[in-house]
């Protein structure tokens, strides 16, 4: 049995004649007689009667009627998806993220790729920007959104998304509160809330250089990996820190930020794209042309 013998079956069905069904196939009508005559041996079932001027279903064809239609409902939905599938419009598509992308990078093109994309399933994962490279090379995610820049990104694609500079966060009431702007020298002597130098390396140097060329060492009193977590222990009083500045809008009232007036190329941090062009499926192109925008 064939898929066309189906179709041809359908359209005689719903014509109740051989002629016009053979007009809205664009075959001849003895073709289509005889597609109909060898379904019919192979089911082992008669299931047109042919009258002088219509033709009725016999029951066994009402039967194979609504089969029929089901089967080529089914074989269409299954080329229209994979079409899809083809063309990156439906499918699973692995992002994985920094905390600092859920502050504007997908609030601001998550809404639009849904719109463009409405069959693609997102798979979304938080994770640090080390462990994201290597989910990227190793293909366990499709793309990651990553603080740029990186220490190591060889073999990858990378697109800067937005920049994200470093700001102070002091406590509310520090000493240097007063100050609508500060150089980074002004926290020489205060205790430092740093990130992470193993999960975070790439912020952690950014902000140790920056110090050394400030001329001094921070006094690192407390390491950390999450934003949110470095801003508590601000909050809390326990030191100072760097922080991107648009952390500052899921922040407390308890800290507060200022400005850096100094080495402003050297703490120019962002927010990047990073995928494997090499390894890069129809999906993600369209999510990385979506981030173009």
């Amino acid at each position: 049995m064939e898929l066309r013998q189906l179709r041809h079956f359908l359209a005689v069905a719903e014509a109740r004649n051989f002629s016009r069904a053979a007009q809205t196939l664009h075959i001849a009508q003895p073709a289509l007689s005889i597609s109909i005559r060898k379904l019919e041996e192979e089911i082992g079932a008669k299931l047109l009667e042919r009258g002088t001027r219509n033709t009725t279903l016999t029951e066994a064809g009402q039967i194979a009627l609504e089969s029929a239609r089901s089967a080529l409902a089914h074989i269409d939905d299954i080329s229209r998806l994979a079409t899809a599938v083809a063309r990156g419009e439906a499918g699973l598509l692995r992002i994985a993220f920094v905390g600092g992308a859920s502050y504007r990078i997908l609030p601001r093109y998550l809404p639009e790729f849904r719109r463009r994309y409405p069959e693609v399933k997102l798979e979304l994962l938080e994770s640090t920007s080390l462990e994201i490279v290597e989910s990227v090379r190793s293909g366990l995610v499709d793309c990651g959104i990553v603080r740029h820049p990186l220490i190591d990104a060889a073999g990858l694609s990378t697109r800067l998304l937005e920049d994200d500079p470093l700001v102070a966060a002091i406590p509310r009431g520090h000493r240097l509160a007063s100050k609508p702007r500060l150089c980074l020298h002004d926290l020489a002597k205060e205790p430092f809330i740093q990130f992470s130098r193993t999960r975070a390396p790439s912020l952690n140097a950014i902000i140790a250089l920056a110090c050394r060329r400030s001329g001094f060492e921070p006094n690192v009193a407390q390491e950390a990996l999450q934003i949110q977590t470095i801003i508590s222990l601000v909050e809390s009083g326990l030191g100072v820190a760097l922080v991107p500045e648009s952390s500052r809008a899921s922040s407390g009232q308890a800290v507060e930020f200022r400005p850096l007036a100094d080495h402003k190329e050297l703490l120019k941090v962002g927010l990047a794209l990073v995928f494997s062009a090499a390894r890069e499926k129809r999906l993600a192109q369209n999510f990385v042309s979506t981030l173009a925008l």
